[in-house]
């Protein structure tokens, strides 16, 4: 059943599986929601194996309060970081989606002490300016500064996205690709050599740049950026039981 979580400033929708630890949070796509496929399908696998689970929607997304367009990186890390403290206990693996990889990146470095895990699929860190502003043609990056905003169409979802100027601006203060990023716990990257969005050189540069001792990039040949079919989700679920067997206590 969903439930609302009031924090300072927003309400934010989420569902939460009872279990044994260490519990397991997943961490969604830009503009997607709880009830997609993966998360749905982790949940289904945590009530099976008796593992505590937790699953939202960040602020502008699904059903939690605002608006998409007044969101940025850095105030979805913060849904994740707020939520993730009120609602769960000890170290919880976190398993990113695509923006959500970026954001479980920013909670490893802000919040170390709560983090058993981690597992990426499809990891978008920087995206706003890697992925967005350096390809943006002059016409484009014009119209952002003078409208605010700019629309862009994706094969991933049958609504286009809209980006904001905030959203690439604010994002600039969430890179972690220029940075040291420490992970001092058992990772793994999962990533789609079809994935159009995000590519196999971004999944080989995280993998490079981050430091840590048990870390690990598994490509699956043929996935694109969804991750969704049969044997993506047993490879994600594989990897969070990898995970749970070193995950630092």
């Amino acid at each position: 059943m969903t439930e609302t979580f009031q924090s300072d400033v927003r309400q934010l929708a989420y569902n939460q599986t009872g279990g044994a630890g260490p519990g397991v949070v997943f961490l969604g796509g830009f503009q997607s929601d709880k009830e997609g496929t993966k998360a749905i399908d982790l949940e289904n696998w945590a009530k099976e194996n008796g593992r505590a689970f937790l699953r939202f929607d960040y602020s502008g997304h699904g059903s939690s309060s605002g608006d998409f367009l007044d969101g940025s990186i850095g105030d979805w890390a913060e849904d994740a970081e707020t939520i993730i403290k009120g609602l769960t206990k000890d170290k919880q693996i976190l398993v990113g989606s695509s923006m959500g990889g970026w954001i479980s990146l920013l909670l490893a470095r802000r919040m170390p002490e709560r983090v058993a895990g981690l597992v990426t699929i499809a990891a978008a860190p920087d995206f706003t300016e890697d992925g967005y502003w350096s390809n943006f043609d002059d016409a484009q990056k014009l119209a952002l500064q003078t409208d605010g905003q700019i629309t862009l169409r994706s094969e991933y979802s049958d609504e286009p996205y809209i980006i904001t100027r905030r959203l690439i601006e604010e994002g600039r203060n969430q890179l972690v690709l220029r940075s040291p990023l420490t992970l001092p716990f058992p990772v793994r990257f999962l990533q789609g050599t079809e994935d159009t969005a995000v590519s196999t050189m971004t999944a080989t540069r995280l993998l490079h740049h981050a430091k840590g001792v048990d870390m690990r990039l598994t490509l699956m040949k043929g996935a694109d950026h969804r991750f969704s079919d049969p044997e993506c989700l047993a490879m994600i679920r594989a990897a969070i039981e990898e995970v749970s067997m070193h995950a630092t206590g």
